[in-house]
């Protein structure tokens, strides 16, 4: 009995070992695929054009998982050391507290969550796993992460949190090629229906928010959650407070009647941070045209994705061809990059390959002043526009 009692023993401690130490860096490498299929050549011209752009990226979920930005690595798409390889000048990271079971974009129900089982696998803090706050909890505990990464950084990552950083940051990679962080979140349902929770996460650092996620919220309805409604009261006062500090509203996920809505009622310009045209891409999560110029008409940017969902393949020349069909619509003010890397994608690169797409857009006949503008320029003038609370826009 003593013996299978240490055998069972031994058993379980193998089982906690392989769970807590290996489990969360198996689960990342099988929903974070980079493939290296259908990259294209890449020209001398390309390369010294990529060099001299500020590039923005508007979406990575690399804090959801359990490794360093600061560390080189072989998992996912981002890390400091890709990021300087691809000439990265502002990379936007947004927070994911909760995603359901068996997530789908046609229709997903609130009552599951798999970020649960990661952050209890990652042995984050218990406030991370259980408790009445516990999305906005995860959040927090995001936007720490970031923050420590910056502190360690030896001044390679800044924190962008105004106007004036940004401006800031544009000035020192003239000299050196600093990259720019800024905290962003991936649907508010972490504001547990209390818009006080907003000051808080604004206290902390975000400046970018997506309203819904993979689910109905609070605030509304998401396009892949089962009633897809508008936004409720609740969104919409969250909407109007979010322009009034200075966090940028970013309607990626939300429902077609809930992106209406927010067009609608938009003080100040709008983006959807990652995403594709249905044009391109007719998957329900893509925007359709009479929301392209909507949200141009905010002064707003689209953020274009690299993976299937966003492009219907992985290709460059699929990005680059939703690009075209936005600046053909809309013009190319309103086009930017919105990777989604490291948010459970497969794509054909990572970050340190970004000059993919320069070829691409130089091989779909835009011009070196457009090529700028779509792989971060735009970007810049919206988070400059974006980040200043209205009042001192106003005045």
């Amino acid at each position: 009995m003593k013996m299978w009692r240490s055998l069972l023993a031994l058993v379980v401690l193998t089982a906690a070992i392989v769970f807590f130490g290996a489990g969360p860096g198996v689960t990342e490498n099988g929903m974070n695929v980079v493939t290296g299929k259908g990259l294209i050549p890449v020209s001398q011209r390309a390369r010294d054009l990529h060099s001299r752009l500020m590039i923005v990226d508007l979406h990575g979920d690399t804090l959801m998982w359990q490794r360093s930005l600061l560390a080189s690595s072989s998992r996912g798409q981002i890390d400091l050391a890709r990021m300087q390889q691809g000439n990265m000048g502002l990379q936007i990271f947004s927070s994911v507290t909760k995603t359901p079971k068996g997530q789908n974009y046609d229709g997903n129900g609130a009552d599951s969550d798999n970020i649960t089982l990661l952050a209890f696998a990652q042995m984050q803090p218990l406030r991370t796993i259980f408790g009445d706050t516990v999305l906005l909890n995860r959040s927090l505990y995001h936007v720490h992460k970031l923050d420590q990464a910056v502190r360690a950084s030896k001044g390679a990552l800044v924190p962008i949190t105004n106007a004036g950083h940004v401006q800031a940051l544009e000035e020192a990679r003239e000299n050196r090629k600093v990259i720019g962080v800024l905290f962003s979140a991936e649907g508010l349902q972490s504001l547990h229906g209390d818009i006080a929770n907003l000051d808080r996460l604004h206290k902390a650092g975000l400046r970018m928010a997506g309203l819904t996620h993979f689910f109905d919220n609070e605030l509304g309805g998401s396009m892949h959650g089962l009633k897809r409604s508008g936004l409720t009261p609740f969104g919409r006062d969250v909407v109007r407070a979010m322009e009034d500090k200075g966090i940028i509203v970013d309607i990626a996920h939300l429902s077609h009647p809930g992106v209406a809505q927010v067009l609608a009622m938009a003080r100040r310009p709008v983006v959807s941070s990652h995403g594709g045209v249905q044009a391109v891409c007719k998957v329900n999560r893509n925007l359709t045209d009479p929301e392209i110029i909507g949200l141009a008409k905010t002064g707003g940017v689209i953020g274009i994705g690299y993976w299937d969902g966003a492009l219907c393949d992985t290709s460059v020349r699929s990005f680059a061809k939703s690009a075209r069909h936005v600046a053909n619509l809309v013009g190319v003010d309103h086009i930017a990059l919105g990777s989604d890397f490291d948010g459970a994608v497969t794509t054909a690169m990572d970050v340190s390959q970004l000059v993919q797409i320069t070829q691409a857009l130089i091989d779909e006949g835009f011009s070196d002043d457009e090529i700028a503008k779509i792989m971060g320029g735009n970007a810049v003038r919206v988070l400059k526009a974006g980040l200043m609370p209205l009042a001192e826009c106003q005045g």
